[in-house]
């Protein structure tokens, strides 16, 4: 194997891009999509979040939103809300139906998380996800600091 193949961005890139397909399979199996399950999977952790904080987080277009919640909104899953200070705003909710397909999620997740573990032992683990967290942290202050109009000190700034 050349360098090439140890490019630390390529293989964060081509790991997520290869979950993501396994997602999308998995999500399918269940007559749903991915988004759906992130919609889900989000609303779970932050009940009374508007379609544009949803947005927001999923990266996606607010009317892509929008779509995706009028068919969990037919399943029966989710349900709008007016908000108590803004009428312009739906807060979104999950119904009981989503809670069966929550934890067939949590069940896929946890068998995705085996299956690309496997044979990596516990500390390697914790160390992978240790740095995935100040990577992420580090992209996310740079974001800030971006909005701020400055930037982060790097090692070929200083």
């Amino acid at each position: 194997m050349d360098d090439s193949h140890r490019d630390l961005l390529f293989l964060l890139h081509d790991t997520a891009r290869l979950l993501r397909v396994k997602a999308d399979k998995r999500a399918r199996q269940h007559g749903m999509t991915r988004a759906q399950w992130a919609i889900l999977f989000w609303l779970e952790r932050q009940p009374g979040i508007s379609q544009k904080e949803l947005s927001e987080l999923l990266d996606v277009e607010p009317i892509t939103v929008a779509r995706l919640v009028d068919r969990l909104e037919m399943r029966g899953m989710v349900e709008r809300r007016p908000d108590p200070r803004d009428r312009r705003i739906w807060r979104l909710h999950l119904l009981p139906p989503a809670r069966g397909v929550l934890r067939e999620i949590d069940v896929h997740r946890a068998e995705m998380t085996r299956i690309v573990t496997a044979g990596i032992d516990e500390a390697t683990i914790e160390t992978v996800i240790e740095a995935l967290l100040r990577m992420k942290a580090t992209l996310i202050q740079g974001a800030h600091a971006r909005n701020r109009g400055t930037e982060l000190a790097t090692p070929e700034t200083v």
